[in-house]
Parts: structure tokens; C-alpha cells; sequence
């Protein structure tokens, strides 16, 4: 499929394969993602002793890593990549973070309910595993809740405000007209309707499904709300655990905190020159409310939203295809989504290995929202497609002569991944995607996003000093700073800083991330002066599929 000279696989490729074996039998959910169906009709086990099971699975694994030799370059950063990741996975558990599982954006609440979104739905036996998958899941909530009680009885439980934000969530899929309900009403073959007794067979595992919900919701407004800490801050032990899971590199917490109230700085100050060249003398927010008040920028309703989001993204992987960046015809489809929830966010899923499934772009519109404004969201476009994560992401996958399938599909960090696709959004606005300073200003204003949630995550969970010295950081102070500065609907700002405060380290990993991207390509470009090409440099990077960043780091400055 590359055209490049297959790779023998050597033992360390077997040791990763066996992994992702290993994986998608311990968590059926991941086969799913990466398009293996074999078991596609269950869940894994959320129980404590399923959490026990995958540590100890960890461990054999990165014994037998730890003792194998590379007999190249890419066995050396398979070997240090997994065995990092092994090694972090152990630690997790060992300090009993599946007990206090539970937040408003990347849980077993939320993870149990989204993988339908990524299961196939063409013909019957598609519908048999999801109905399969259906019926299985009042077993792996069951699994959940008896995890969530160990945390209980051992007095490790999650913050108050994280229960009571995830059962109203929770609640909506336990209404019998909610997600479930409509997913199998809704459901149909790619040419016509589903038999009669799949049909019954489909809505009785919806029942089931939401059921399972109502349990959940139950437990959560009574034995886990009772138990839960008023504490939303995870302090510095579990917070730098946490940092070095998303980034795959350990970080100076304090330095990153100091970096981060100085690059907030940096881009205030970017954002009020570029309102100047908007509107002359505005203010930035008097900018964004001229430009909010510019119809020719704005899209009405879903359906032209994603009409634009496919055509600027078509647009975006035929030039830049033609000029800077070398994309293989697999990776020109890039299939843009309205996703089923209405939770807000935007999110890319990549492509399954032979890409049958190929990337998706989703945007998850909250209910009521009908109006979307084209300057804000044109990086964000560029952000999760090319040469976004779906370069990335997909580069990977495509790269199947040389990456064993855990490269390819598995590997990496929210930090590489993150961290590339802010750098991506630099990069468009040097390559002149971004001339309009309307379109500009949006990206400077994601960019002052990541940055604030520096600041706002590191000195919320480690107690540190508020930017304007009143004091020490408190959730309510955090909501106030995120309204200071982002320009977005008040309910995503407080859903953002819910997902801050219960996903610790996860939100920097973004602007850590770039950070770190930009000071590679700058110590490189240092290092081999006029012979640094930018365009290899991006090439040897993506060739490496995901990787942490210090993994990253090491390669490419060997």
C-alpha cells in the first residue's frame, strides 16, 4: 500500500502485536476503534478485577520488552515508547485511579455510550453485534459501579462536582426517548430495513441499555454523591502522574506555570493588534462583535455547517497536497460528521487499519445552537483534518510497511497528537491560509484557550498562586478566568472548566505539546543550519507515527 520495501517484523513487532491482541481482548471498545470486529458484540470488564487483570497483562509485557534487544532504529522507539506506556499504565493503577474513574468527558459514563458512534451499521451482522453489545452493557455498567464502590469503601472517590455534572448526563440516556431508544428506532440496513426479529431483538437490548443508564444514574445520586470529595483539585503526586500519561514526557509543573501566565500574555497582546487591523481603535471584543454581526460569516444550521467543513477541508488536502505535504490518495477522504450527542466539542476518529473506515472529523452541536461563525471555526478545521491530526493520525496507519500495527493505530500521547495540531494551526497561518485577520483573531482565540488552560489546570490542581495575587486558585475563580478569556457560549465555558477540573493534565497537553513541537523544529533547524528543511522535518516526524514526547525528542535529535 506504501510503496515502500516491507520490514521484516522482528521479535520486539511481536511483542507489540501480541499487545494489541491482548488490548482488544481486554477492551473490545479499542478493537472497534482500530476496525477489528471479531469482538464487536461485547464490552471488556470495568470491574476492579478486569483493572486487575489489564495491570498484570502490563507487567508480563513489559518484562518481556524490557529483555528483548532492537535490532534497529524503529524497534528502538517501539521498545522505549510501549515500554514508557506500559510502565505508566502499572503506576496508574497502582495508585488506584480507576477508582475515582468518573468525569465529564472521557469515562466509562461517556465511553459506553460513544463506541456505538464508531461501530459499523451496513448489514445484519453489523446490527447482531451492536444488539449483542447492547444487551452486554448492564454487565460492563455493573463492572463500572463495582469499581466505583471499591473507591468507596477505600476511600478514593472523585470530586462532588464531577458525580453531579456526569449524572446529568447520565440521565438523559436513561430517559426511555433517549439515545438508545433512538439509536434503535433509527436503525436500518445500507439498502433497506432490518429484519422483523432483529428489529424486536435490537429495541429489547435498548431497553436494556437504558436500564443499565438508570442504574448508574441511581447509584451516582446516592452512594457516590454521599462518598465524593468536595476537593476538585487532585494535587501534585496524581497531577504529575497524569502530565506525564498525556504528554509522554515529564515536565518542570512550576516552570510550565510561569511559561503559561507569559504565553497567555503573548497572545492578549497578538489578539489586540489583530483587532486593530479588524476594526481600528476595537478592543478584541469589540472585534468579535463586529465580526459576529457580519452575516456574509456565518453558516445556518447543521447541514450547511457541514457542507463547509467538508468543502474547506476538500480544499485544504488538494493544495496542500499539491505543494507542501506529500498525502497519499488514502488519506485525501476525510469524511466530515455532526455527531449523534449533543455535548459539545469537536473531535477527530482516525481510520481503521485498511481504511474501510476512513477519517472523521465530528462536531458534537449543543442543543439550540443553529448559528456558526466561519472565522472562528476555519483553524479548527485544520486543527482535526490536514494537516491536523488526520495527517497525523493517518500518516501512521498509511505507513504499514515499516510500523508494526500498535505504531500505527495505538502509540502516542494527547501532547504529540495535541500538540502537532496546534502547530498545525501555526503553520497554516505561515503558509497564508490565515491573511484574514477575521480568520486570524479565531485562531489566536483557541490559541489563548490552550494557553489559559495552562495556567488554569496546573494552578487549580496544585494550589498555586492566582495570576492576579488574590490568593490561591479556586473552581469558582476558574470559571471567572476562562470567561476573561474565551469568547464562547457560557455553558461550554463551564463545561470546559468541569472537564478541567475532573481530566487532570489532559487540557495542557495541547499547548505543552506545541511548545514542544516548535522548540524541536527550532533546535533542529539550529543544529543543520542552511541544510534544515522544514518539509523533511515534518516528514521524519510523521514517519514515526505516535510517539511520547520524549520519545519524540530523542529520535529525532539522535
Amino acid at each position: 500500500m506504501t510503496g515502500e520495501t516491507q520490514r521484516t517484523p522482528t521479535p520486539i513487532d511481536a511483542i507489540a502485536e501480541e499487545w494489541v491482541d491482548t488490548l482488544v481482548d481486554l477492551d473490545p471498545t479499542i478493537g472497534t476503534y482500530i476496525g477489528r470486529a471479531e469482538n464487536d458484540g461485547r464490552f471488556g470488564d470495568y470491574s476492579p478485577s478486569g483493572a486487575d487483570a489489564a495491570a498484570a497483562a502490563s507487567r508480563r509485557v513489559a518484562e518481556a520488552l524490557a529483555a528483548s534487544e532492537p535490532v534497529d532504529d524503529v524497534d528502538r522507539v517501539t521498545k522505549a515508547d510501549l515500554l514508557s506506556e506500559l510502565t505508566l499504565s502499572v503506576e496508574s493503577h497502582d495508585a488506584a485511579l480507576h477508582l475515582r474513574d468518573l468525569n465529564v468527558i472521557a469515562s466509562p459514563a461517556q465511553e459506553l455510550r460513544e463506541i456505538f458512534d464508531l461501530m459499523p451499521t451496513a448489514t445484519v451482522d453489523d446490527w447482531h453485534n451492536i444488539s449483542d453489545r447492547l444487551h452486554d452493557l448492564p454487565r460492563a455498567m455493573d463492572g463500572y459501579i463495582q469499581t466505583l464502590r471499591e473507591g468507596i469503601a477505600r476511600g478514593i472517590t472523585p470530586a462532588r462536582r464531577q458525580v453531579r455534572e456526569v449524572l446529568a448526563q447520565v440521565r438523559k440516556h436513561a430517559e426511555p426517548d433517549g439515545f438508545f431508544a433512538g439509536f434503535a428506532a433509527d436503525a436500518e440496513l445500507e439498502n433497506g430495513s432490518l429484519p422483523a426479529s432483529l428489529a424486536r431483538d435490537l429495541s429489547d437490548a435498548a431497553g436494556a441499555a437504558t436500564s443499565a443508564y438508570g442504574e448508574l444514574a441511581d447509584f451516582l445520586a446516592t452512594d457516590l454523591d454521599d462518598a465524593a470529595t468536595e476537593q476538585d483539585a487532585v494535587g501534585r503526586e496524581i497531577y504529575a502522574l497524569r502530565s506525564r500519561q498525556f504528554l509522554g514526557a515529564k515536565i518542570d509543573l512550576d516552570e510550565t506555570y510561569d511559561w503559561g501566565v507569559e504565553e497567555l500574555a503573548r497572545m492578549v497582546a497578538e489578539q489586540e493588534a489583530v483587532a486593530w487591523e479588524i476594526k481600528p481603535g476595537a478592543s478584541v471584543r469589540e472585534a468579535i462583535a463586529h465580526l459576529d454581526g457580519d452575516d456574509a460569516r456565518k453558516l445556518h444550521g447543521t447541514d450547511a455547517l457541514k457542507a463547509w467543513m467538508q468543502e474547506t477541508s476538500d480544499r485544504a488536502v488538494a493544495e496542500l497536497g499539491a505543494s507542501h505535504f506529500d498525502i497519499p490518495e488514502e488519506l485525501r477522504t476525510l469524511q466530515c460528521m455532526i455527531a449523534p450527542t449533543q455535548e459539545g466539542g469537536i473531535y477527530y476518529t482516525g481510520p481503521t487499519d485498511d481504511f474501510s473506515r476512513p477519517g472523521r472529523m465530528w462536531w458534537s452541536v449543543p442543543e439550540g445552537v443553529t448559528e456558526f461563525d466561519t472565522w472562528r471555526e476555519l483553524t479548527t478545521v485544520y486543527h482535526e483534518g490536514v494537516p491536523g491530526h488526520h495527517l497525523q493520525v493517518g500518516q501512521a496507519v498509511y505507513n504499514r510497511a515499516k510500523l508494526n500495527t500498535w505504531r500505527r493505530q495505538l502509540a502516542g500521547t494527547s501532547g504529540h497528537a495535541e500538540g502537532w495540531a496546534l502547530y498545525a494551526e501555526r503553520l497554516m497561518e505561515q503558509l497564508g491560509y490565515l491573511d484574514d485577520p477575521a480568520d486570524r483573531l479565531g485562531m489566536l482565540d483557541g490559541q489563548r484557550m490552550r494557553a489559559a488552560r495552562v495556567v488554569l489546570d496546573i494552578g487549580v490542581h496544585l494550589g498555586k498562586q492566582r495570576p492576579d495575587g488574590q490568593g490561591v486558585w479556586t473552581a469558582e475563580y476558574a470559571l471567572e478566568f476562562m470567561r476573561e478569556n474565551v469568547n464562547m457560549n457560557d455553558g461550554f465555558v463551564r463545561f470546559e472548566v468541569n472537564r478541567y477540573l475532573g481530566w487532570p493534565g489532559q487540557a495542557p497537553s495541547y499547548k505543552v505539546g506545541q511548545r514542544i513541537w516548535e522548540q524541536l523544529r527550532d533546535e533542529l533547524a539550529s543544529r543543520e543550519g542552511p541544510a534544515f528543511s522544514i518539509k523533511e522535518f515534518h516528514r521524519r516526524a510523521l514517519d514515526l507515527g505516535g510517539v511520547g514526547l520524549d520519545t519524540l525528542r530523542q529520535t529525532l535529535l539522535r
